[in-house]
């Protein structure tokens, strides 16, 4: 009992942020999901990319069930799955993340928690696991680049929150009022610290 409730749990939120992170790219331009937004270059687009290709592979090879989807080997990944071509379509890649959700979704449905895995990109002792370790790493991988995805957006247009039907209208006078007082709140502490450097020497 204790399996299929933690099961479900974990594949509820998956499917959660898979939408939330897909929805972070309704409404911007070709431009706007593809540009780099990052020092390191990353971007919305190249984000849904990543996490597709983490699934296909933690969900299809770990388990012996190669995804359907033509992927390179892991040991000749070079961080192409983190940025969309020019000849990508964002179609296309919202099409390959989507039809990987089917095949990672039949994994998880057709396996018990405790199905032996084999991850060989990670070091030993720790490559042989099972779907219940893989469930929680791919959520946390999801997680963590919606998180990425929710910074991006809202410094693209300020626009927030985790679902549609939950975005509320933006109040920029709001907004900037509650960031001037954080603002004041940091420079304040700094202040203060210099203050008791300068007491202390």
């Amino acid at each position: 009992m204790i399996d299929e409730f933690a099961k479900s749990n974990l594949h509820g939120r998956l499917r959660r942020d898979r939408e939330a992170l897909l929805w972070k790219l309704d409404g911007l331009s070709e431009y706007d999901v593809r540009r780099p937004l990052t020092a390191t270059g990353t971007n919305l687009l190249g984000l849904v990319k990543h996490v597709a290709t983490v699934e296909a592979r933690y969900f299809g090879e770990v388990f012996d069930r190669p995804s359907p989807e033509a992927l390179c080997r892991w040991q000749d990944s070079d961080g192409s799955d983190q940025w969309a071509t020019a000849d990508e379509t964002r179609e296309q890649i919202i099409g390959f993340y989507r039809r990987t959700w089917e095949h990672s979704d039949a994994t998880v449905n057709e396996l018990p928690l405790d199905a032996s895995g084999h991850v060989p990109w990670w070091p030993e002792p720790h490559s042989h696991t099972n779907l219940f370790a893989v469930m929680v790493h791919v959520l946390g991988e999801s997680v963590r680049h919606a998180g990425h995805a929710d910074i991006l957006r809202e410094g693209l247009d300020g626009r927030t929150g985790l679902r549609a039907e939950h975005e509320k209208q933006i109040d920029e006078e709001a907004r900037a009022a509650y960031r001037a007082r954080i603002e004041q709140a940091a420079r304040s502490a700094a202040g203060l610290k210099a203050q008791r450097l300068s007491h202390a020497t």
